[in-house]
């Protein structure tokens, strides 16, 4: 994938001046537009990960030296034009990802779990890539979570109630849009939630002339044979229809770097000067889960796999500079990722998660059931005070070979920690209160939210939430009209200034 080495001084004063023609001689619209959203991506996501390369590519997390070097920069960190957003909704200073998105597209703010309405859900709202296919573009919605989440369903429909997902993916049919692509659907049969339709979206899909792709060489052939209309799903889909987590992806599946080249090669036109090009959204939905779960390898891997796939959209934007603009950002941050920990003070030390093989998400479907199944019985009913994990050598080799990490290495607090989270997950019981459990745990399994914690705090990397928090979000763009997202604004400005950047002005609310 495409890693930026180097990029200028004067290569970011001459990309901002192109934007800046390209606005004030009227002409030089972007023809091809890119918007990449992380969800529960912030600074500490991007500067985590900067830090794990860092390390892997033979450097040291503690070095500015070795930080500051091009190859341990995210594609996203080197783009010339950057700003600053604000998240909150109407009515939440921590929104979700449905109003976030419904900001994102549509230029409003909304309820949180509202999606492409007004606060009271009673007016809907269109969407910048809805006024790009009314002006002639190719649309093509992209992301590592279901098709009809939340985020990627905020550039299509319109429903008072995420939950709708049968609604929202009859909504997708409708839309006309010429490629989807990456998870499933969550709800593809009958309603989700009470107030949902219960259409079929596979007889839709096959209806409305689109074509479900699910296997890598038939979605992969797309490069050289395109389709008017594709749903392209991955054929392992590991939790909620989406796709698995970058750590975990088999070799059957593609990865988000390879649908974004795959949307390429689909909408591209191919001839300079004919066409009305393309916009295209992709969304790393998965970092936000892996930050939700405080599992901070499951996360990097993700923002890794979402940072090549803005690379292929730059290496695009070489062979088409005065046609393309590129934005990239979050919608909010998730779980409160800090860069430090209480333990660790100064220093930092990434090496110390090389050693995780596979996600909280994998460990908790396959390893665990396995071995929660052969000793449950042997654990419960629950005894206090009885060192149930230290004494089993099977978990504390599991814990070492999946995570890397070594029972030796831990001090007295982190065992007692992990002493209490086993025997929680085994017999739903330990020392602790009702309250501090919740806080300890918050809706995830016992152990291995406390390994992924420990692992984490070990490295330097703290979390304070299993939920979204309120922290202004970066911005990043490159390309034709990129200027305009210079500087400290709303996340609804970034609606407004797409729309502004291809001709267009988003219709608000009355």
């Amino acid at each position: 994938m495409r890693k930026r080495i180097s990029i200028s001084f004067a290569v970011i004063i001459m990309t901002v001046v192109f934007s800046s023609i390209g606005a004030a001689d009227g002409g030089g619209l972007p023809k091809y537009v890119f918007f990449f959203l992380g969800d529960g991506m912030a600074s500490a996501q991007i500067q985590s990960t900067e830090a794990y390369l860092t390390t892997i590519n033979g450097g040291s997390a503690t070095k500015a030296v070795d930080l500051l070097r091009p190859e341990n920069r995210l594609n996203m960190s080197k783009m010339p034009v950057q700003g600053m957003q604000t998240t909150y909704d109407s009515f939440a200073l921590m929104t979700d990802s449905a109003s976030a998105g419904t900001a994102f597209a549509c230029g409003i703010k909304t309820k949180s779990g509202i999606i492409g309405m007004n606060e009271t859900a009673t007016e809907s709202v269109k969407s910048i890539a809805q006024l790009a296919h009314e002006q002639g573009k190719k649309v093509g919605i992209l992301t590592s979570v279901s098709l009809d989440h939340a985020t990627p369903a905020a550039y299509y429909a319109s429903v008072p109630n995420r939950n709708y997902m049968n609604n929202i993916a009859t909504q997708l049919v409708n839309s006309g849009y010429e490629f989807f692509g990456g998870g499933g659907f969550a709800s593809p049969t009958g309603p989700k939630t009470t107030g949902d339709t219960s259409n079929n979206i596979w007889d839709l899909l096959a209806s409305n002339g689109y074509t479900v792709l699910n296997d890598r060489a038939s979605i992969l052939s797309l490069k050289k044979a395109k389709k008017d209309k594709v749903v392209c799903i991955n054929p392992y889909l590991q939790d909620s229809a989406a796709m698995p987590y970058a750590i975990d992806r088999p070799g059957s599946n593609l990865s988000l770097t390879e649908m974004t080249e795959v949307a390429i090669e689909s909408l591209y036109d191919g001839k300079r000067g004919r066409g009305k090009g393309f916009f295209i959204m992709v969304e790393g939905g998965k970092i936000d889960w892996a930050c939700h779960a405080n599992d901070a390898m499951a996360t990097i891997g993700d923002m890794l796999d979402f940072d090549d796939a803005i690379g292929v959209a730059l290496d695009f934007y070489d062979k088409h500079p005065r046609e393309t603009l590129i934005v990239v950002t979050g919608d909010h941050e998730t779980g409160g990722m800090t860069i430090g920990h209480a333990t660790t003070a100064y220093t930092a030390y990434y090496d110390r998660l090389l050693g995780q093989k596979n996600s909280f998400q994998y460990f908790g479907a396959n390893q665990w059931p396995l071995h929660e199944a052969a000793y449950q019985d042997a654990v419960c009913p629950y005894v206090s005070n009885l060192d149930n994990l230290e004494s089993n050598a099977e978990m504390r080799s599991l814990m070492e070979n999946v995570f890397g990490l070594k029972w030796a290495d831990l001090n007295t607090y982190q065992k007692e920690k992990l002493e209490d989270a086993y025997d929680q997950s085994l017999c739903e019981t330990n020392n602790n209160s009702a309250a501090e459990n919740t806080y300890l745990y918050g809706g995830y399994e016992p152990i291995i939210v406390t390994i992924t914690h420990i692992l984490n705090e070990r490295a330097s990397i703290g979390w304070t939430s299993y939920s979204h928090t309120g922290v202004p979000v970066p911005v990043f763009a490159e390309g034709w009209e990129s200027k305009r997202f210079a500087g400290f604004y709303d996340n609804t400005d970034i609606a407004k200034q797409l729309a502004r950047a291809i001709g267009r002005t988003l219709p608000q609310p009355k």
